[in-house]
C-alpha cells in the first residue's frame, strides 16, 4: 500500500465523524429499519420541500480540533489581561483549584441537565443547598433561591416580585442612584413595557414613599459608600412599600446583613465566590427574602422532603410552578438560573469556612483602608468615610491623566469623569497593586507603617460602628467539614456520584437536546484571556474578544438567515425578551404602540407566554389541529379579530410536537398580512442547522439556544447563552448597553430609528454584561470552527435519522403521538402513554422513575401533552444507545402489559417502586411480588455498569407541605 499524499492527510482529524455518534454502517443499519436508501431521502419525506436549503452554508472550515484551538489561541492573544479594579459588581477571584478542575472542568457536573428528575440529581441539589443556606446566611434573610441570572436581571426580578406582593398603590420603583449603572438600566427595560414607573435618585432627598411601592438600594453603592438604611426601609414600610437591596455577597461577611436592617429582598452577584470574571460571565446570581414570600419568589428552589421510606432527599420545591406556566396568566420567565456557576460558588464557601471568608474579606478591607488613608494622606479627596471595597476619588480635570499611568503598571482602574475616578480591591490584591495605584496619583506612602498607625488607633476604617457584623456566620457542619484537599476531593466525588449525566448515560430529553460536549470546546474557557478579563475592560485591551465574538455573530447569521445577533441575552428566556422587546419598538418606532397582542400556540414552551407578558403584551392563545399542527384556521380568525392590535406571532419550528409542519411559510405569510411579526423559537434549531434558515422561509426574529443546538453544555440547569438573531429591519432595536454603546446597534454602524413624533426608539439591556456570558462563547466558537458547513448539515441528518429509528422502534409498543405527511418526526418524538395509563395506571412518572433503574434519564414528561413523554436523542448518541433506550422502553412496556394481565397490581410493581435504591434491593425483608434482581438489575447488564439512584421515589408534596430550603442539621441525613 502506497504512502497517502499530504493532500490526503489534509483534515485527517475529522471532528465530525467522533461528534457524531453512529458510524456509517450503522446509519445503513437504521436506515434500512426506516425502509429509505439514505438520509436525504429521509430529510425529503421530513422536511417540507419549500424551506429546504438548495446551497450549502457559506462558513469556513472545517478545521482540526487542533487547528481551531490555535486559531482561537492567535486570536485571544490580542486580549490584554490587566489587573482590573474597575468594580461595577466584578471582581477578580481565586477559584480554588480542587473546585475548578473537579466541578468547573468536570463533565460530572457542566454535562448535567436541570434536577426535574430530583432522584438522580441528589448531588447537584446538595450543592446547591450549600449555595442557598450560604446566601440566606449571609444575607440575613430566611430563604434564597438556587440562583438567578446576574445581579441586574436579579433586582429587576425583585422588583416584579414586590410589585406582585405589594397592595401599594403606586406605580413608581424608586432607584437608589448608587446602584451599578446597567442594574439601573436593565431594571428600566424590564419596567417600562409593563407599565412601571422607573425614579432614579437620592434615597434621603428624592424619595416619596407614597409613589413607591418598591424601592431598591444599594449596599455598598457603585461608588463605594457604605449606608445604613435604617430609616429608609421604615419610611418605605410606614407607606406599604417594599425594600430590595441590592447587596455585596463578601462585604456581608464583614458588615451587618440587610435581613437585620428590614430588607425584604435581597439580590446580587456571587462571582467573585471563586467564580472567573469570563468578560462579563457566566456567573450565578442570588435572591433571599423573607419565608413568607416563598411562593412569590422566582427562580427555582431546592427544599429538603423525604423519599418514600422515610430518608431525606432532596427535590426543587414548589416545582410545578417553573414548568407548567399558565400562558394566559404568566408574570414571570423563570425556567433559567447559573447551576453550575452557583454550586462553585457555594462550594467556594465551603472549601474556605467562615474563618476563610473572614480573612478574605478582612484583607480586602484592610487593603482598601490603607488605600483611602494614604490618598487621604496626600491631600487627595476620598468621596465617602465609608467603603468596603471601593473608594471613589476626586482628581478635578486629572481623571485620564491617573488613569493611563494606571495603565502603564497594567492596572484598569474605573474612570468615572474628568474629574472622579473609583477603586475596587479584591481577594487577588496585594499591597504591590496598592502601592502601584498610589504611584498613578503620584502618592509615595509607607503601607507598612500606615498599617501599624491604623491598627494602633484601632480603626475599623470604612464600615460604620453600627454596621459591623457581629456573632457566627455560616453555622452548618459543611461549612466547616473540608478543609484538607483529600476531604473535600471526597466530597466533590461523592456528590458527583448522586447525579446521572450525560458522562454516563444519554438524555434523552425532548426539545432540550443533550448532546456531545467535546472537550475540545470546554478547554479556551478556563485560558486567562479569556477567563480573567473584566466586562467593562477598555476595547483596545479586548480584541481578541471583539474578534471571536463577530466571526460567531456572522456565523449564526449565516445559519439562521438573519441579518444581526447580539449575543447579550445570558439565557434563552432572555433571548426570547429581547426579541419581542424588538418587535414592540419597531411597532412603536411606525406609530403602532396599540400593537401588543402576542399569538403563541397552544403547544408553545410556557416561557414563550411568559416573555410576552413581560414584554408587555396580551397573550392571545391559538389551538392545535388533530396532527399537533398550529391549527391555521383558528390563527386567521384570531389574527384577523386582532388585527389592529397584532404584534406578533411565537411558534416553535419544529413544532413542540416534533415535526416539520408544512404550513409554517403560510402561517409567517398569514401574520405579516395582517401587520404582525413572527417569531420562531430557536429551541428546536437542532433540526434546521444546514437544512433550513428561519430568516429565509419568513420569521422575523429568533432566539438560539447556544446550550443546546451549539454545544455549550447545560451545566445541571445553567449556563446558558441565548442571542437573539432579527432581520435588518429590527436591528435597530437589538438591546443596548448604557456602558457599551459598542455592544449594541452602534456597534453595528446602525443609525438610531425615531418615531413619527421624532423621539429615539431603542432597547435598553436585558443583561448586566455587554455581551453577556462571553466567558463561555468559545464553545460554539470552536465547535462551528471544526464542523464547517457540511458537518453541520450532516448533524441534523443525523439527528433526524436517530429520532425516526427511535420512534419506529419503540411504535410496536407505544403510539408516536405526531408524524407529518409521510409518518415522519422531526428530531424527536412524541410517546403516547395516556391510554396505556387508563387502562393499567401506570403513569408517565412510573415509567420515568423506572428508567433510572435502567440507568437513563427520563425523556421530558407532559409536555407539550400531558401523560406523554417527548424524546430527542440527539446526533451524539450512537446505534448501541439508541438500542439500549430502546430496549429498555421496551422492557418496561412488558412490566406495564404484566400488571394489564393481573400479575401484580400497579401499587406493587416494580414501576410504582421505582427507583430500587441499594439499601432497598439488600434489606433483609422482601415482600414485594417481584424478584429482587428485577428490581435491582432489569436490563440484565453487567452488574459493575450499574448506577444506583440514591434515594426512592421523593414525596413532592410533602416537601412542599414542609418547605425547609436551607442545610439540614447533619444528623438528618443519617439513614433510618
Amino acid at each position: 500500500m502506497s504512502e497517502p499524499s499530504l493532500a490526503d492527510l489534509t483534515g485527517c482529524d475529522d471532528f465530525a465523524r467522533r461528534h457524531i455518534g453512529p458510524s456509517p454502517s450503522e446509519e445503513a443499519e437504521m436506515l434500512a429499519v426506516l425502509g429509505v436508501p439514505d438520509a436525504a431521502t429521509l430529510l425529503d419525506q421530513t422536511v417540507p420541500a419549500a424551506i429546504r436549503l438548495d446551497r450549502p452554508l457559506s462558513l469556513p472550515g472545517p478545521l482540526t480540533e487542533v487547528e481551531a484551538l490555535d486559531r482561537l489561541r492567535s486570536m485571544v492573544g490580542a486580549n490584554a489581561v490587566f489587573t482590573s479594579l474597575i468594580g461595577l459588581g466584578y471582581s477578580a477571584t481565586l477559584t480554588p483549584p480542587v473546585i475548578a478542575r473537579n466541578v468547573l472542568e468536570n463533565p460530572a457536573w457542566y454535562t448535567a441537565y436541570t434536577p426535574y428528575q430530583p432522584e438522580i440529581s441528589q448531588g447537584r441539589l446538595e450543592a446547591l443547598l450549600n449555595f442557598q443556606t450560604m446566601v440566606a446566611d449571609l444575607t440575613g434573610m430566611e430563604l434564597a433561591n438556587a440562583s438567578l441570572l446576574d445581579e441586574a436581571t436579579a433586582a429587576a426580578e425583585a422588583v416584579s416580585m414586590c410589585r406582585r406582593l405589594s397592595s401599594h398603590p403606586g406605580d413608581v420603583v424608586f432607584v437608589d442612584r448608587g446602584c451599578h449603572p446597567q442594574t439601573i438600566a436593565v431594571i428600566e427595560t424590564r419596567a417600562e413595557p409593563i407599565g412601571t414607573r422607573v425614579h432614579v435618585g437620592d434615597p434621603d432627598r428624592d424619595l416619596d414613599p407614597d409613589q413607591a411601592f418598591a424601592v431598591v438600594l444599594a449596599s455598598p453603592s457603585s461608588s463605594g459608600a457604605v449606608r445604613d438604611w435604617r430609616a429608609v426601609i421604615e419610611r418605605v414600610h410606614g407607606a406599604g412599600g417594599l425594600v430590595t437591596v441590592v447587596a455585596d455577597l463578601l462585604s456581608l461577611v464583614l458588615v451587618a446583613p440587610p435581613g437585620s436592617v428590614g430588607a425584604d429582598v435581597v439580590v446580587g452577584s456571587a462571582q467573585r465566590f471563586g467564580v472567573p470574571l469570563g468578560f462579563g460571565g457566566p456567573h450565578a446570581a442570588f435572591m433571599a427574602t423573607r419565608a413568607s414570600f416563598a411562593r412569590a419568589l422566582p427562580g427555582r428552589l431546592v427544599g429538603v422532603s423525604e423519599d418514600v421510606a422515610g430518608r431525606p432527599a432532596l427535590r426543587l420545591a414548589l416545582q410545578t410552578r417553573e414548568q407548567h406556566i399558565r400562558r394566559e396568566k404568566a408574570t414571570s420567565n423563570i425556567c433559567t438560573s447559573e447551576v453550575l456557576l452557583a454550586v462553585m460558588a457555594g462550594l467556594y464557601a465551603v472549601w474556605h469556612g467562615p474563618e476563610g471568608l473572614r480573612r478574605i474579606a478582612g484583607r480586602v478591607h484592610r487593603l482598601t483602608s490603607l488605600l483611602a488613608e494614604a490618598l487621604r494622606g496626600a491631600g487627595i479627596l476620598v468621596m465617602h468615610d465609608t467603603w468596603f471595597d471601593t473608594v471613589t476619588v476626586r482628581v478635578p480635570g486629572r481623571a485620564g491623566a491617573v488613569g493611563e499611568a494606571a495603565r502603564a503598571h497594567r492596572i484598569n482602574l474605573r474612570v468615572i469623569d474628568d474629574d472622579h475616578l473609583g477603586v475596587s480591591l479584591d481577594e487577588t490584591t496585594t499591597a504591590a497593586t496598592v502601592t502601584a495605584v498610589l504611584d498613578a496619583f503620584g502618592v509615595d506612602a509607607d503601607l507598612d507603617a500606615l498599617d501599624v498607625a491604623l491598627a494602633e488607633s484601632r480603626l475599623a476604617g470604612g464600615i460604620p460602628e453600627g454596621l459591623r457584623r457581629s456573632g457566627e456566620i455560616l453555622t452548618h457542619p459543611v461549612f466547616h467539614a473540608h478543609r484538607s484537599e483529600h476531604e473535600m476531593l471526597r466530597y466533590l466525588r461523592r456528590l458527583a456520584d448522586r447525579d446521572l449525566a450525560l458522562d454516563r448515560t444519554m438524555i434523552p430529553l425532548g426539545s432540550c437536546t443533550m448532546k456531545l460536549n467535546a472537550t475540545s470546546e470546554m478547554v479556551p474557557i478556563t485560558w486567562p484571556e479569556l477567563a480573567s478579563v473584566h466586562p467593562f475592560a477598555p476595547l483596545d485591551q479586548v480584541r481578541g474578544y471583539l474578534a471571536m465574538i463577530g466571526q460567531l455573530e456572522d456565523a449564526l447569521a449565516e445559519i439562521t438567515g438573519y441579518d444581526a445577533v447580539s449575543l447579550q441575552p445570558n439565557a434563552g428566556s432572555q433571548g426570547e425578551l429581547a426579541g419581542l422587546l424588538a418587535v414592540r419598538a419597531y411597532h412603536a418606532s411606525r406609530g403602532d404602540r396599540d400593537r401588543c397582542v402576542c399569538l403563541i400556540p397552544s403547544s408553545a414552551h410556557g416561557t414563550n407566554a411568559a416573555s410576552a407578558v413581560m414584554a408587555g403584551m396580551e397573550v392571545v392563545v391559538v389551538g392545535c389541529d388533530e396532527a399537533g399542527n398550529v391549527d391555521l384556521a383558528d390563527l386567521e380568525r384570531k389574527a384577523t379579530a386582532h388585527a389592529d392590535r397584532l404584534a406578533a406571532c411565537m411558534v416553535t419550528y419544529p413544532s413542540t410536537h416534533g415535526v416539520f409542519e408544512a404550513g409554517i411559510v403560510e402561517l409567517c405569510e398569514l401574520v405579516h398580512r395582517h401587520g404582525g411579526q413572527v417569531y420562531v423559537d430557536g429551541a428546536n434549531l437542532n433540526a434546521l442547522v444546514g437544512v433550513a434558515k428561519p430568516g429565509w422561509f419568513g420569521a422575523d426574529v429568533s432566539h438560539l439556544n447556544l446550550h443546546k443546538t451549539f454545544c455549550i453544555p447545560h451545566g445541571g440547569g445553567g449556563p446558558g447563552v441565548g442571542p437573539v438573531a432579527v432581520k435588518a429591519h429590527l436591528a435597530p432595536f437589538l438591546p443596548g448597553h448604557p456602558l457599551r454603546p459598542e455592544a449594541g446597534p452602534l456597534g453595528r454602524s446602525i443609525a438610531p430609528v425615531r418615531d413619527p413624533d421624532g423621539e429615539v426608539v431603542a432597547v435598553g439591556p436585558v443583561a448586566a454584561a455587554p455581551w453577556g456570558s462571553a466567558g463561555i462563547l468559545a464553545i460554539p466558537w470552536v465547535y462551528l470552527a471544526v464542523m464547517g458547513a457540511a458537518g453541520l448539515r450532516r448533524a441534523t441528518e443525523v439527528a433526524i435519522v436517530n429520532a425516526n429509528y427511535v420512534a419506529s422502534r419503540l411504535s410496536a409498543h407505544f403510539p408516536v403521538l405526531y408524524t407529518g405527511a409521510h409518518g415522519r418526526v422531526a428530531h424527536e418524538c412524541v410517546i403516547d402513554l395516556r391510554p396505556i395509563t387508563k387502562a393499567t395506571g401506570v403513569t408517565v412518572d412510573d415509567v420515568a422513575k423506572r428508567l433510572m433503574d435502567y440507568g437513563f434519564h427520563a425523556p421530558t414528561m407532559s409536555f407539550p401533552v400531558t401523560g406523554t413523554l417527548m424524546v430527542e436523542p440527539t446526533e451524539s448518541e450512537g446505534l448501541a444507545e439508541l438500542d439500549r433506550f430502546c430496549d429498555a422502553m421496551v422492557a418496561i412496556r412488558a412490566e406495564i402489559d404484566a400488571v394489564a394481565a393481573g400479575r401484580w397490581p400497579v401499587e406493587s410493581s416494580p414501576l410504582r417502586h421505582a427507583p430500587h435504591t441499594g439499601t432497598d434491593v439488600t434489606a433483609a425483608q422482601w415482600s414485594r411480588p417481584y424478584p429482587r434482581d428485577l428490581g435491582a438489575f432489569p436490563a440484565h447488564g453487567p452488574a459493575t455498569a450499574k448506577y444506583w439512584p440514591p434515594v426512592g421515589r421523593i414525596d413532592a408534596a410533602f416537601g412542599d407541605r414542609h418547605l425547609v430550603c436551607a442545610c439540614p442539621p447533619i444528623e438528618s441525613y443519617t439513614a433510618g
